[in-house]
Protein backbone atom coordinates (compact mmCIF):
# COMPACT_ATOMS: atom_id res chain seq x y z
CA UNK A 1 0.00 0.00 0.00
CA UNK A 2 1.56 3.30 -1.12
CA UNK A 3 -1.31 5.62 -0.16
CA UNK A 4 -4.57 5.21 1.73
CA UNK A 5 -7.67 7.33 1.19
CA UNK A 6 -10.52 7.05 3.69
CA UNK A 7 -13.79 7.96 2.03
CA UNK A 8 -15.09 7.41 -1.49
CA UNK A 9 -17.13 10.58 -1.88
CA UNK A 10 -16.18 13.44 -4.16
CA UNK A 11 -13.25 14.66 -2.05
CA UNK A 12 -11.65 11.25 -1.53
CA UNK A 13 -12.25 10.11 -5.10
CA UNK A 14 -10.74 13.25 -6.67
CA UNK A 15 -7.66 13.01 -4.46
CA UNK A 16 -7.37 9.28 -5.13
CA UNK A 17 -7.46 9.89 -8.86
CA UNK A 18 -4.77 12.55 -8.59
CA UNK A 19 -2.48 10.30 -6.56
CA UNK A 20 -2.97 7.43 -9.01
CA UNK A 21 -2.79 9.34 -12.29
CA UNK A 22 -0.50 12.30 -11.65
CA UNK A 23 1.76 10.96 -8.90
CA UNK A 24 1.63 7.33 -10.12
CA UNK A 25 0.89 5.97 -6.64
CA UNK A 26 -0.91 2.75 -5.79
CA UNK A 27 -4.05 3.91 -4.02
CA UNK A 28 -6.38 2.02 -1.73
CA UNK A 29 -9.72 3.73 -1.03
CA UNK A 30 -11.79 2.54 1.92
CA UNK A 31 -15.43 3.40 2.45
CA UNK A 32 -17.78 2.12 5.13
CA UNK A 33 -20.76 2.26 2.80
CA UNK A 34 -21.53 -0.43 0.26
CA UNK A 35 -21.36 1.98 -2.68
CA UNK A 36 -19.12 4.61 -4.25
CA UNK A 37 -20.03 8.28 -4.59
CA UNK A 38 -20.60 9.36 -0.99
CA UNK A 39 -23.63 11.59 -0.58
CA UNK A 40 -23.86 12.04 -4.37
CA UNK A 41 -24.90 8.40 -4.78
CA UNK A 42 -27.94 7.86 -7.00
CA UNK A 43 -29.82 4.78 -8.18
CA UNK A 44 -32.99 3.65 -9.96
CA UNK A 45 -35.70 2.65 -7.52
CA UNK A 46 -38.19 -0.20 -7.99
CA UNK A 47 -40.42 2.09 -10.07
CA UNK A 48 -37.63 2.95 -12.52
CA UNK A 49 -37.15 6.46 -11.18
CA UNK A 50 -33.64 7.82 -10.67
CA UNK A 51 -33.34 9.06 -7.09
CA UNK A 52 -30.60 10.52 -4.88
CA UNK A 53 -30.26 8.50 -1.70
CA UNK A 54 -28.90 11.33 0.45
CA UNK A 55 -30.88 14.30 -0.80
CA UNK A 56 -30.95 16.30 -4.04
CA UNK A 57 -27.64 17.12 -5.73
CA UNK A 58 -27.16 19.62 -8.56
CA UNK A 59 -23.60 20.55 -9.47
CA UNK A 60 -23.37 24.33 -9.69
CA UNK A 61 -20.40 26.67 -9.77
CA UNK A 62 -19.24 30.05 -11.02
CA UNK A 63 -15.77 28.66 -11.79
CA UNK A 64 -15.14 27.25 -15.24
CA UNK A 65 -12.10 25.28 -14.11
CA UNK A 66 -14.24 23.28 -11.68
CA UNK A 67 -16.90 22.62 -14.30
CA UNK A 68 -14.17 21.57 -16.78
CA UNK A 69 -12.80 19.09 -14.25
CA UNK A 70 -16.18 17.42 -13.87
CA UNK A 71 -16.51 17.23 -17.65
CA UNK A 72 -13.41 15.05 -17.86
CA UNK A 73 -15.29 12.10 -16.44
CA UNK A 74 -18.82 12.26 -17.84
CA UNK A 75 -21.18 14.35 -19.94
CA UNK A 76 -23.42 16.90 -18.24
CA UNK A 77 -26.70 18.61 -19.10
CA UNK A 78 -27.85 22.03 -18.01
CA UNK A 79 -30.33 21.83 -15.16
CA UNK A 80 -31.68 24.90 -13.40
CA UNK A 81 -33.40 23.99 -10.17
CA UNK A 82 -36.71 25.61 -9.34
CA UNK A 83 -37.45 25.62 -5.64
CA UNK A 84 -40.61 26.70 -3.84
CA UNK A 85 -42.00 27.10 -0.35
CA UNK A 86 -45.54 26.40 0.79
CA UNK A 87 -46.81 29.21 3.00
CA UNK A 88 -50.41 29.38 4.18
CA UNK A 89 -51.29 26.73 1.61
CA UNK A 90 -49.76 28.63 -1.34
CA UNK A 91 -46.69 27.64 -3.35
CA UNK A 92 -44.34 30.57 -3.88
CA UNK A 93 -40.83 30.75 -5.44
CA UNK A 94 -37.74 30.65 -3.28
CA UNK A 95 -35.57 32.62 -3.09
CA UNK A 96 -38.57 34.82 -2.50
CA UNK A 97 -39.14 37.35 -5.28
CA UNK A 98 -41.74 39.81 -6.54
CA UNK A 99 -44.04 36.88 -7.30
CA UNK A 100 -44.08 36.20 -3.56
CA UNK A 101 -45.34 39.74 -2.97
CA UNK A 102 -48.07 39.21 -5.59
CA UNK A 103 -49.02 35.90 -3.93
CA UNK A 104 -49.68 37.38 -0.49
CA UNK A 105 -50.73 41.00 -1.10
CA UNK A 106 -53.60 42.63 -2.90
CA UNK A 107 -52.71 44.09 -6.31
CA UNK A 108 -52.71 47.62 -4.92
CA UNK A 109 -50.60 46.78 -1.86
CA UNK A 110 -48.24 44.62 -3.93
CA UNK A 111 -47.54 47.42 -6.39
CA UNK A 112 -46.99 49.85 -3.53
CA UNK A 113 -44.55 47.49 -1.79
CA UNK A 114 -42.57 46.80 -4.98
CA UNK A 115 -42.32 50.53 -5.69
CA UNK A 116 -41.10 51.16 -2.15
CA UNK A 117 -38.45 48.44 -2.55
CA UNK A 118 -37.23 49.99 -5.80
CA UNK A 119 -37.05 53.40 -4.15
CA UNK A 120 -35.11 52.14 -1.09
CA UNK A 121 -32.86 49.55 -2.74
CA UNK A 122 -32.46 51.14 -6.17
CA UNK A 123 -30.97 48.84 -8.80
CA UNK A 124 -29.99 46.14 -6.34
CA UNK A 125 -31.21 42.71 -7.39
CA UNK A 126 -31.03 41.03 -3.99
CA UNK A 127 -30.82 41.76 -0.27
CA UNK A 128 -30.74 39.59 2.82
CA UNK A 129 -33.85 39.13 4.91
CA UNK A 130 -31.91 40.78 7.74
CA UNK A 131 -31.58 43.99 5.69
CA UNK A 132 -35.30 43.94 4.97
CA UNK A 133 -36.11 43.29 8.64
CA UNK A 134 -34.07 46.37 9.59
CA UNK A 135 -35.36 48.63 6.82
CA UNK A 136 -36.52 52.13 7.81
CA UNK A 137 -39.56 51.79 5.57
CA UNK A 138 -42.26 50.26 7.78
CA UNK A 139 -44.07 48.41 4.97
CA UNK A 140 -40.85 46.83 3.71
CA UNK A 141 -39.96 45.90 7.27
CA UNK A 142 -43.40 44.31 7.75
CA UNK A 143 -42.80 42.23 4.60
CA UNK A 144 -39.55 40.95 6.10
CA UNK A 145 -41.32 40.14 9.36
CA UNK A 146 -44.00 38.21 7.46
CA UNK A 147 -41.37 36.06 5.72
CA UNK A 148 -39.36 35.60 8.90
CA UNK A 149 -42.38 34.50 10.93
CA UNK A 150 -43.92 32.30 8.22
CA UNK A 151 -40.76 30.73 6.79
CA UNK A 152 -37.24 31.55 7.95
CA UNK A 153 -37.70 31.21 11.71
CA UNK A 154 -39.81 28.03 11.43
CA UNK A 155 -37.58 26.28 8.89
CA UNK A 156 -34.39 27.18 10.74
CA UNK A 157 -35.82 26.03 14.07
CA UNK A 158 -36.63 22.60 12.65
CA UNK A 159 -33.37 22.31 10.74
CA UNK A 160 -31.19 23.09 13.76
CA UNK A 161 -33.39 21.69 16.55
CA UNK A 162 -34.11 24.94 18.39
CA UNK A 163 -37.31 26.81 19.14
CA UNK A 164 -38.47 29.52 16.77
CA UNK A 165 -37.92 32.10 19.54
CA UNK A 166 -34.22 31.18 19.66
CA UNK A 167 -33.62 31.80 15.95
CA UNK A 168 -31.29 34.76 15.65
CA UNK A 169 -31.98 36.74 12.45
CA UNK A 170 -28.24 37.32 12.09
CA UNK A 171 -27.73 33.69 11.01
CA UNK A 172 -29.83 34.44 7.93
CA UNK A 173 -27.53 37.06 6.43
CA UNK A 174 -26.66 34.82 3.49
CA UNK A 175 -30.26 34.11 2.56
CA UNK A 176 -31.26 36.39 -0.34
CA UNK A 177 -34.53 38.02 -1.28
CA UNK A 178 -34.88 38.85 -4.96
CA UNK A 179 -36.11 42.23 -6.11
CA UNK A 180 -37.35 40.94 -9.47
CA UNK A 181 -39.43 38.13 -10.96
CA UNK A 182 -36.33 36.02 -11.60
CA UNK A 183 -36.67 32.39 -10.55
CA UNK A 184 -34.20 29.56 -10.05
CA UNK A 185 -32.51 28.51 -6.85
CA UNK A 186 -28.92 29.19 -7.94
CA UNK A 187 -27.33 32.09 -9.79
CA UNK A 188 -24.16 30.26 -10.86
CA UNK A 189 -23.14 30.24 -14.52
CA UNK A 190 -22.76 26.46 -14.55
CA UNK A 191 -25.73 24.44 -13.28
CA UNK A 192 -25.72 20.84 -14.45
CA UNK A 193 -26.60 17.24 -13.78
CA UNK A 194 -25.09 14.10 -15.36
CA UNK A 195 -26.56 12.89 -18.64
CA UNK A 196 -26.56 9.43 -17.06
CA UNK A 197 -25.97 9.19 -13.30
CA UNK A 198 -23.62 10.42 -10.62
CA UNK A 199 -22.53 6.82 -10.09
CA UNK A 200 -21.35 6.69 -13.71
CA UNK A 201 -19.30 9.82 -13.07
CA UNK A 202 -17.66 8.15 -10.06
CA UNK A 203 -17.02 4.92 -11.95
CA UNK A 204 -15.11 6.89 -14.57
CA UNK A 205 -13.30 8.97 -11.96
CA UNK A 206 -12.14 5.84 -10.11
CA UNK A 207 -11.35 3.81 -13.23
CA UNK A 208 -7.57 3.75 -13.05
CA UNK A 209 -5.12 0.86 -12.85
CA UNK A 210 -3.54 2.29 -9.70
CA UNK A 211 -6.84 2.59 -7.76
CA UNK A 212 -8.43 -0.16 -5.70
CA UNK A 213 -11.73 0.59 -3.94
CA UNK A 214 -12.75 -1.49 -0.94
CA UNK A 215 -16.32 -0.99 0.23
CA UNK A 216 -18.01 -1.96 3.48
CA UNK A 217 -14.88 -1.22 5.51
CA UNK A 218 -15.18 0.71 8.76
CA UNK A 219 -11.82 2.45 8.54
CA UNK A 220 -11.47 3.11 12.26
CA UNK A 221 -11.53 -0.62 12.95
CA UNK A 222 -8.11 -0.75 11.27
CA UNK A 223 -6.83 2.82 11.38
CA UNK A 224 -5.65 4.26 14.71
CA UNK A 225 -3.74 7.29 15.88
CA UNK A 226 -1.03 7.06 18.53
CA UNK A 227 -1.60 10.47 20.10
CA UNK A 228 1.56 10.25 22.21
CA UNK A 229 3.99 9.34 19.43
CA UNK A 230 1.99 11.24 16.79
CA UNK A 231 1.97 8.22 14.48
CA UNK A 232 -0.62 6.50 12.28
CA UNK A 233 -1.20 2.80 12.79
CA UNK A 234 -2.84 0.53 10.22
CA UNK A 235 -3.55 -2.96 11.52
CA UNK A 236 -1.56 -2.00 14.64
CA UNK A 237 1.58 -1.23 12.62
CA UNK A 238 3.09 2.24 12.26
CA UNK A 239 2.92 3.43 8.65
CA UNK A 240 4.72 6.28 6.95
CA UNK A 241 2.79 6.41 3.67
CA UNK A 242 0.31 9.26 3.11
CA UNK A 243 -3.13 8.76 4.63
CA UNK A 244 -5.88 11.04 3.33
CA UNK A 245 -8.78 11.14 5.76
CA UNK A 246 -12.20 12.58 4.85
CA UNK A 247 -14.22 11.28 7.81
CA UNK A 248 -15.29 12.87 11.08
CA UNK A 249 -12.20 14.22 12.82
CA UNK A 250 -13.41 13.67 16.39
CA UNK A 251 -14.00 9.98 15.67
CA UNK A 252 -10.46 9.59 14.32
CA UNK A 253 -9.18 10.69 17.73
CA UNK A 254 -11.65 8.58 19.75
CA UNK A 255 -13.60 11.74 20.67
CA UNK A 256 -10.95 12.46 23.31
CA UNK A 257 -12.08 16.10 23.53
CA UNK A 258 -15.75 15.24 23.23
CA UNK A 259 -18.06 14.76 20.26
CA UNK A 260 -18.44 17.38 17.57
CA UNK A 261 -22.10 18.28 17.04
CA UNK A 262 -23.88 17.51 13.78
CA UNK A 263 -27.42 17.51 12.49
CA UNK A 264 -28.63 14.45 10.63
CA UNK A 265 -31.54 13.67 8.32
CA UNK A 266 -34.13 10.95 7.95
CA UNK A 267 -35.71 10.42 4.53
CA UNK A 268 -39.18 8.95 4.31
CA UNK A 269 -39.52 7.51 0.81
CA UNK A 270 -42.92 7.41 -0.86
CA UNK A 271 -44.38 6.53 -4.26
CA UNK A 272 -47.74 7.60 -5.63
CA UNK A 273 -49.39 6.67 -8.90
CA UNK A 274 -49.99 10.30 -9.80
CA UNK A 275 -48.49 12.59 -12.42
CA UNK A 276 -47.19 15.23 -10.02
CA UNK A 277 -46.90 15.68 -6.26
CA UNK A 278 -45.96 19.35 -6.02
CA UNK A 279 -45.30 22.42 -8.14
CA UNK A 280 -41.48 22.19 -8.14
CA UNK A 281 -38.82 19.48 -7.75
CA UNK A 282 -37.99 20.72 -4.24
CA UNK A 283 -40.48 22.42 -1.96
CA UNK A 284 -39.88 23.68 1.57
CA UNK A 285 -42.72 23.26 4.07
CA UNK A 286 -41.79 25.59 6.94
CA UNK A 287 -45.22 25.42 8.60
CA UNK A 288 -45.31 21.63 8.81
CA UNK A 289 -44.66 20.27 12.26
CA UNK A 290 -41.65 17.99 11.75
CA UNK A 291 -40.39 17.77 8.18
CA UNK A 292 -38.63 20.54 6.29
CA UNK A 293 -38.94 19.76 2.60
CA UNK A 294 -40.01 17.26 -0.06
CA UNK A 295 -37.95 16.35 -3.13
CA UNK A 296 -39.86 14.91 -6.09
CA UNK A 297 -37.28 12.99 -8.09
CA UNK A 298 -39.05 12.52 -11.42
CA UNK A 299 -38.47 16.27 -11.82
CA UNK A 300 -34.78 16.14 -10.84
CA UNK A 301 -33.86 15.62 -13.63
CA UNK A 302 -37.13 15.45 -15.55
CA UNK A 303 -38.03 11.83 -16.20
CA UNK A 304 -40.83 10.48 -18.38
CA UNK A 305 -42.06 7.77 -16.03
CA UNK A 306 -45.36 6.56 -14.60
CA UNK A 307 -46.11 7.78 -11.10
CA UNK A 308 -43.78 9.75 -8.88
CA UNK A 309 -41.25 8.99 -6.14
CA UNK A 310 -40.53 11.59 -3.49
CA UNK A 311 -38.59 11.86 -0.24
CA UNK A 312 -39.86 13.68 2.84
CA UNK A 313 -36.94 15.14 4.81
CA UNK A 314 -36.85 15.15 8.62
CA UNK A 315 -33.94 16.84 10.47
CA UNK A 316 -32.60 14.97 13.49
CA UNK A 317 -29.92 15.23 16.14
CA UNK A 318 -26.92 13.16 15.08
CA UNK A 319 -26.04 10.02 17.00
CA UNK A 320 -23.40 7.76 15.44
CA UNK A 321 -24.67 4.82 17.54
CA UNK A 322 -27.94 4.85 15.59
CA UNK A 323 -26.14 4.51 12.23
CA UNK A 324 -27.07 8.05 11.29
CA UNK A 325 -25.23 10.17 8.76
CA UNK A 326 -23.62 13.41 9.99
CA UNK A 327 -24.82 15.95 7.41
CA UNK A 328 -24.54 19.45 8.85
CA UNK A 329 -21.85 20.57 11.30
CA UNK A 330 -23.32 22.73 14.04
CA UNK A 331 -20.98 25.70 14.01
CA UNK A 332 -20.79 27.47 17.34
CA UNK A 333 -17.94 29.09 19.24
CA UNK A 334 -17.75 26.02 21.46
CA UNK A 335 -17.80 23.48 18.61
CA UNK A 336 -15.15 25.36 16.62
CA UNK A 337 -12.90 25.53 19.68
CA UNK A 338 -13.30 21.78 20.10
CA UNK A 339 -12.64 21.12 16.42
CA UNK A 340 -9.48 23.21 16.50
CA UNK A 341 -8.16 21.11 19.39
CA UNK A 342 -8.50 18.02 17.20
CA UNK A 343 -7.02 19.85 14.23
CA UNK A 344 -3.96 20.91 16.23
CA UNK A 345 -3.18 17.26 17.00
CA UNK A 346 -3.74 16.26 13.37
CA UNK A 347 -1.27 18.89 12.18
CA UNK A 348 1.52 17.24 14.17
CA UNK A 349 1.18 13.97 12.23
CA UNK A 350 3.33 14.37 9.13
CA UNK A 351 1.66 11.81 6.88
CA UNK A 352 -1.96 12.62 7.79
CA UNK A 353 -3.91 14.82 5.38
CA UNK A 354 -7.43 16.07 6.00
CA UNK A 355 -10.06 17.27 3.54
CA UNK A 356 -13.81 17.17 3.07
CA UNK A 357 -16.99 18.16 4.80
CA UNK A 358 -16.48 16.00 7.89
CA UNK A 359 -12.72 16.29 8.27
CA UNK A 360 -12.85 20.07 7.78
CA UNK A 361 -16.03 20.43 9.89
CA UNK A 362 -17.62 22.60 7.21
CA UNK A 363 -20.70 22.26 5.05
CA UNK A 364 -19.51 22.15 1.44
CA UNK A 365 -21.50 22.35 -1.76
CA UNK A 366 -20.12 20.02 -4.41
CA UNK A 367 -18.05 22.70 -6.10
CA UNK A 368 -16.56 23.71 -2.75
CA UNK A 369 -15.71 20.09 -1.96
CA UNK A 370 -14.07 19.74 -5.38
CA UNK A 371 -12.07 22.93 -4.94
CA UNK A 372 -10.93 21.80 -1.50
CA UNK A 373 -9.84 18.42 -2.89
CA UNK A 374 -7.89 20.03 -5.73
CA UNK A 375 -6.16 22.39 -3.30
CA UNK A 376 -4.98 19.39 -1.26
CA UNK A 377 -3.77 17.72 -4.46
CA UNK A 378 -1.37 20.64 -4.97
CA UNK A 379 -0.06 20.24 -1.42
CA UNK A 380 0.40 16.49 -1.93
CA UNK A 381 2.33 17.09 -5.14
CA UNK A 382 4.72 19.46 -3.36
CA UNK A 383 5.15 17.16 -0.35
CA UNK A 384 5.39 13.78 -2.07
CA UNK A 385 7.55 14.95 -4.98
Amino acid sequence: METLVVGCGLTGSVIGRFLAEILNKKVIIWDRRNHIGGNMYDYYDEHGILVHKYGPHIFHTKKKELYDYMCKFTEWEEYKLTYMAQIDGKFTPTPFNFQTIDDFYSEEDANDLKNRIKKVFGDRKIATVVEVLNCDDEKIRKYGEFLFEKDYSLYTAKQWGISAKEVDPSILKRVPLRFSYDIGYFDDEYQVMPKTTYVDFFKNLLNHKNIEVRLGIEALDYLKIDKVKRKILVNNKVVDFPVIYTGALDELFDTCYGKLPYRSLHFEWKYENIESKQDAPVVAYPQEDKFTRITEYKKLPKQEVKGTTYAVEYPLSYDEQDNMEPYYPVLTEESMEKYNRYLNIAKTIDNLYLAGRLADFKYYNMDQALERALSLCKILKDKIY
